[in-house]
């Protein structure tokens, strides 16, 4: 009996394998204006699950394509789908899709439909690969999906020169997705280049996100989530992170952000994450800190801001160490007058101290914030006496007899020199 058993076990087993496989291997429906089919939505609708539909090189005027069963839809020669500004053009409804090797473009403005290139409506490993998405509001969105791989595609929106944030969508948006990967995509002219909200527990890595109106990189109330080796430059501001928790930031460039109200990194309301190793250059402000607390800022560049840090007396438990800070016009500054963070072994190049013992640590501690920084942060329009001898003056007085500047807001044993991330760590190693 027990034998029978096995036997029946193992034939459905098998006949489970068959029909896994029949799936899997799928048939491929090919599209062009020669073939049998000759529109994505004729070959959809005749494809079963597991079907490949291949799309030939050409010009398709179509939208509204409903993918309602698991498909790999591929381009061959790039195909261009047109959605002429009528709608969407593809929505996802069905778990295992994959869309690779398109051209989509011409998506409408739609205030109340926020109409995309490609839709994903509460399913789960979705693979939208190697795209180019041209001239779009949204371009790919994700709404409570799981598990699904965003890669390879360059989404283009318009020039966002004197348009304002209601009139652009986001490049790659994400709403109540969870393990999402997101990598080597390129995306310019939206709102945000990549907005996620409540997405938990994602990877966004190697992507370039430039010429945005308002964020490169957009967190919000979304926990537990890694950004490291991507681009942010020439946005409203490179990356912002609010209400949110449990974030690693590594190994991220964030440049020319410029502007009245621009920054490399904008935090507010976050905890418990790390900043490292990440280059912060030319921009108005590199890091802007509100609300912030318990985060470990270390082994960072600062090259060559308006200000390095604006830290704002709401922050607490943030330890900076090991940074460089080089060429910025403020390197710290703060609206208050008292601070409950630290500051260790960072090398600040308008240090005047000196080293008798030679261990390469100033012998005398080093203010980061000058009184003309305090000044500004509270009267900006002062900042047009920059570089002068009174200011000069003012800040030398205030370093020997501290009385305005927070005092303990310093740099007990500064370094002596620049710090090379990549070929210092004997250096590194013997601080720590």
């Amino acid at each position: 009996m027990k034998d029978l058993s096995k036997y029946f076990s193992l034939v459905a087993a098998t006949l489970v394998l068959l029909l896994w496989a029949d799936v899997a291997c799928g048939n491929t429906l090919r599209v062009c204006t020669s073939c049998h089919y000759t529109s994505l939505k004729q070959a959809i609708a005749k494809a079963k699950p597991g079907d490949t539909v291949l799309i030939e090189g050409g010009i398709y005027q179509e939208h509204g394509i409903e993918i309602n069963k698991p498909l790999t839809i591929l381009g061959r020669n790039k195909p261009v789908i047109d959605g002429n500004y009528k709608g969407q053009i593809f929505t996802i409804s069905s778990d295992n899709v994959t869309v690779e090797g398109l051209t989509l473009k011409n998506i409408t403005t739609s205030y109340t439909r926020d109409d995309a290139a490609i839709r994903v409506v509460e399913r789960g490993n979705i693979r939208i690969l190697n795209n180019s998405i041209l001239n779009t509001y949204f371009g790919i969105y994700l709404q409570n999906a799981d598990n699904c791989v965003i890669k390879g595609n360059v989404v283009t929106g318009r020039d966002v020169a004197g348009m304002n944030e209601s009139a652009l969508g986001n490049a790659i948006h994400l709403w109540y997705c969870n393990n999402a990967v997101i990598s080597n995509n390129k995306v310019r002219g939206h709102r945000d280049g990549i907005y996620l909200e409540f997405v938990k527990d994602s990877e966004v890595k190697d992507n370039l996100s430039q010429h945005n109106l308002r964020y490169g990189l957009h967190f919000m109330f979304s926990d537990r989530n890694v950004y490291t080796h991507n681009i942010f430059r020439q946005n409203g501001a490179g990356v912002a992170v609010m209400y949110t928790r449990d974030i690693r930031m590594e190994h991220n460039t964030f440049e020319g952000n410029w502007g009245a109200a621009s920054y490399g990194l904008l935090l507010k309301e976050i905890s418990n994450s790390v900043i490292q190793n990440n280059t912060f250059r030319s921009n108005t402000t590199g890091i802007y800190m509100e609300g912030s607390n318990r985060l470990n800022i270390h082994r960072n560049d600062f090259d060559q801001n308006g200000w390095a840090i604006r830290l704002l007396s709401s922050c607490s438990d943030d330890v900076f160490r090991l940074n460089n800070f080089t060429g910025n016009s403020f390197d710290v500054s703060t609206n208050g007058n008292s601070t409950l963070n630290r500051f260790e072994n960072n090398y600040w190049d308008k240090y005047g101290g000196y080293d008798l013992n030679k261990d390469e640590l100033g012998d005398v501690p080093y203010r980061p914030v000058s009184l003309y920084a305090m000044l500004v942060e509270r009267v900006p329009p002062s900042v047009m006496f920059m570089r002068s001898f009174m200011v000069d003056l003012l800040d030398s007085i205030e370093k020997v007899l501290p009385s305005f500047i927070p005092e303990d807001l310093v740099d007990d044993q500064p370094l002596m020199r620049k710090i090379s991330h990549d070929n210092n760590r004997k250096l590194t190693k013997v601080i720590r």
